[in-house]
């Protein structure tokens, strides 16, 4: 497979730098092709403003439109266009990062806001009209997983824990950021009690990994529900024979996921 391993702590000596070397050689072992975008490293710029477009009018800036006039005008920057050519490159991302105040720095956040662009990995339309997105859309046929470091004991992030459970945490990067712009949501890899790591837990998270990076090919999807297979009504909402009990982030998964 080509694999984007996207990048988002500032120091390289520290647990997520060690599991990242780790990751990515364990990847090249296996005869994956790789690339990297390590975002502290790059100085990546997260905010979006007018300079990502070389505007040539001082009208009323509105982000989504001028987003997709300039990435189909070939108008974006050198940076925004370089990391969407790896997007296209690759099969499948891996988003590694410490989760900060419930999700990802804000140097990886400023990343998806200014690299995937209407018309690039959402926005997109099929020959009826229909606007394609959850499980659809810019970047369907993709993997996309995250790994990430929480400080917290792994009880805390459990069914009944009191941050709540780690997928729901992260349903606003796996659902509306992945699936959305139709890429395959695979299950995260976590490092509890990343603080309190010692060396002999350092290895077996490291072989945790590995394992989990062996295994990226063929690891089954979260089972999100497609937004066009009959599940939701023209407004959005499940239909109310489906799951009626369940309201809230558990009742866009399906217990009988057709892929």
């Amino acid at each position: 497979m080509k694999i984007l391993w996207v990048f988002a702590h500032p120091e390289p000596r520290s647990l997520n730098g060690s599991l990242r070397d780790d990751g990515t050689q364990a990847l090249r072992d296996l005869g994956h092709e790789v690339r990297e975008s390590d975002l502290y490293a790059m100085d990546w710029r997260p905010v979006v403003d007018s300079g990502d477009f070389h505007r040539e009018t001082v009208d009323r800036l509105l982000v989504g439109a001028e987003q997709e006039h300039a990435y189909s005008a070939a108008k974006l920057t050198d940076d925004i266009t370089a990391e969407q050519e790896k997007i296209a490159w690759a099969d499948a991302l891996v988003f590694q990062f410490p989760l900060w105040w419930f999700g990802p720095p804000a140097i990886l956040k400023g990343w998806f806001d200014r690299v995937l662009v209407q018309g690039f990995a959402f926005g997109l339309q099929d020959h009826a009209g229909r606007t394609l997105r959850y499980g659809d859309g810019g970047l369907a046929g993709k993997r996309a997983m995250v790994i990430t470091t929480v400080g917290a004991r792994e009880s805390g992030f459990g069914p009944r824990g009191i941050h709540g459970q780690l997928d729901e945490v992260l349903f606003p990067l796996l659902h509306g950021t992945f699936w959305y712009t139709g890429m395959d949501a695979l299950p995260p890899y976590v490092v509890y009690g990343a603080d309190r790591l010692d060396a002999a837990g350092y290895r077996t998270r490291a072989a945790e990994l590995r394992e989990r990076l062996r295994t990226l090919p063929v690891t089954e999807p979260l089972p999100y529900r497609h937004e066009h297979r009959g599940d939701y009504d023209d407004a959005l909402v499940l239909h109310p024979e489906i799951e009626p009990n369940l309201t809230g982030v558990a009742a866009h998964r399906s217990r009988t996921p057709e892929r």
